[in-house]
């Protein structure tokens, strides 16, 4: 096979991430066949390895949220990644973080940290489909990215932001999405961050 004509393949299908068999489906050759020339190809540069059985054109432009959708699935950028995108917190983030109905997993490659975070399907929602660079994400709504974030904080696996913007933020369909949690003490904070947004800033 020649690596400019696999090349010019995966990308003419959008195939920028993929496992082997998906390689070996697009191409119409054998498994074996297929994991020989990744295999040599990680070597020459033309692939680079993100997981476990997940592979990458090297240099294709590929958004970091669009990786991460494929790096993991079911799966859609939540968290501070997606509070970031809005400007409800103000930092930059570390890793690209989603949230997940599978086991909780970090990924740690040569194009960024991807973390998702586990929760329950009945939560598993609140987002849509959008585009970015020409390629179709999947991103949490601002509402539920913070629902899913203030989820996290309840839980104590996260530590709550103190410099929420909370502007651009519904507050019905926050409620909404929190009230689906189910859980009071995470009911109680969103009015304790609320009333604290309400209270005069202090100036030094």
């Amino acid at each position: 096979m020649n690596r400019i004509n696999v090349e010019e393949k995966l990308k003419g299908k959008g195939l920028f991430v993929f496992t082997p068999r998906e390689f070996c489906d697009v191409l119409g050759i054998p498994l074996n066949t297929g994991s020989v020339f990744i295999s040599r190809n990680l070597k020459s540069g033309l692939f680079v390895k993100l997981r476990n059985n997940y592979y990458m054109l090297k240099d294709s432009h590929l958004p970091l949220y669009a990786i991460a959708n494929k790096l993991y699935q079911p799966s859609y950028i939540s968290l501070e990644s997606a509070l970031s995108h809005y400007g409800v917190i103000p930092e930059a983030v570390y890793a690209v973080t989603s949230v997940t109905t599978k086991p909780t997993r970090e990924f740690t490659t040569p194009k960024a940290v991807f973390s998702f975070q586990r929760i329950k399907k009945s939560v598993f929602g609140g987002y849509s489909p959008i585009s970015i660079e020409g390629h179709v994400v999947l991103l949490a709504d601002p509402e539920k990215a913070l629902a899913d974030y203030l989820y996290f904080v309840d839980l104590k696996k996260a530590s709550l932001n103190d410099r929420l913007n909370l502007r651009g933020i519904r507050k019905n369909k926050l409620l909404k999405f929190i009230s689906s949690f189910k859980r009071q003490s995470l009911k109680k904070m969103i009015k304790e961050i609320y009333a604290q947004q309400r209270q005069p800033r202090k100036i030094y």
